[in-house]
């Protein structure tokens, strides 16, 4: 079965194996043979060591030449950026384009090539047990990346929909974002509109990826009520962090994905038998990561709203899921269900509104 959902019946075991060695963007999700009592990873198949050895490499192979390719691309570009400001104003360290160039070679240079250098290096000690240790945690995550996740599309949704307003609508910051003078002068609604409006394209891609995979996650682990709470809960700490910490103009959705981010630090610490334990080193390195891009951009990132976003979802999680020791998900109630759904109506009721500022 590929990650579609698609069958592809094969007729052998050797058959199966040519299909995986050939497997050019590792599609291959679950596999079934008359061995087995459902379909499971192909690494619950000792007979496919070799084939999966041999889809491992060349993929990882790819991955390291393609990230070669960004580093070389990306360091280029921050070498020609630091040039360009020394030659302007001698003063490199105070400008926010070498902040911002730093921050780009960071995020999609240095890390991509360590994580394919990491990868690459894994594979030169590949054996048929360490392949069966790695099953649990192949088990979850193809678990996880089967499961579906509406009240997240509707949250992205919302976001497309801003970001095409703002696209359309030139000054739209100064119209439905957090203007600090404005809020303090009571447009308090200003903390529900300003998520949704982001400070480029670039910033609106970079929030995308994030709500996509850190929603999906409180979705499928601590219900989809918890989806929209948690986030407009965080996003409103968040923005009021950053009207008494920052005076300049701030939008985007980082409060409220930090405090995804947050909620499940802690949700997963505190159901720790849910997850694997390399899934909750993933979120620890994702919060040390958005430490280090806000110490190189603190010149244009809101360190406050990060913050504080972060803080109130992991009080959240503290407060609204108790320590389990159950390997079950949590139950949704009615309330839940309710109060979940009165949240959702406010992000849509938000994001329209940000819309109607903004024409």
């Amino acid at each position: 079965m590929d990650r579609k959902g698609g069958r592809h019946p094969v007729e052998s075991l050797d058959e199966l194996a040519q299909s995986i060695r050939q497997d050019r963007s590792s599609a291959v999700d679950l596999v079934w043979t008359p061995e087995q009592p459902g379909m499971v990873v192909p690494e619950e198949v000792p007979s496919l060591f070799h084939a999966l050895f041999a889809a491992r490499r060349r993929w990882a192979a790819a991955d390291l030449d393609h990230a070669g390719g960004q580093l070389k691309l990306f360091g280029f570009g921050v070498l020609a950026m630091l040039a360009f400001t020394f030659y302007n104003d001698h003063k490199v360290h105070t400008s926010a384009n070498v902040g911002m160039a730093l921050m780009l070679f960071l995020m999609f240079a240095l890390i991509p090539w360590y994580q394919a250098w990491k990868r690459s290096r894994e594979l030169h000690g590949w054996t048929p047990a360490t392949m069966a240790d790695s099953v649990p945690v192949l088990r979850f995550e193809t678990w996880l990346d089967l499961q579906k996740s509406p009240a997240t599309r509707v949250v992205a949704a919302l976001m497309v929909l801003v970001g095409v307003a703002q696209l359309k609508f030139p000054g739209s910051i100064a119209h439905a974002g957090l203007d600090k003078v404005a809020y303090h002068n009571g447009e308090n609604w200003r903390l529900l509109t300003a998520p949704f409006l982001h400070g480029g394209l670039l910033h609106w891609f970079m929030n995308m990826g994030a709500l996509l995979y850190l929603g999906r996650r409180v979705e499928v682990f601590a219900r989809w009520p918890h989806v929209p709470l948690v986030f407009l809960f965080s996003a409103w700490v968040g923005g009021e962090a950053s009207a008494r910490f920052l005076a300049t103009p701030s939008v985007g959705a980082s409060g409220g994905l930090m405090g995804w981010l947050g909620f499940l630090m802690v949700f997963e610490t505190l159901h720790a038998r849910l997850v694997p334990r390399s899934s909750r080193r993933r979120l620890l390195a994702g919060i040390i990561l958005t430490a280090v891009i806000g110490l190189i951009g603190y010149k244009f990132i809101d360190n406050a709203a990060h913050a504080g976003g972060l803080l109130a979802g992991m009080a959240y999680a503290a407060i609204v899921f108790p320590a389990s020791s159950s390997a079950h998900r949590p139950l949704t109630t009615i309330t839940d269900k309710v109060v979940g759904a009165l949240a959702m109506l406010v992000m849509v009721g938000s994001a329209v509104f940000a819309v109607v500022k903004m024409i």
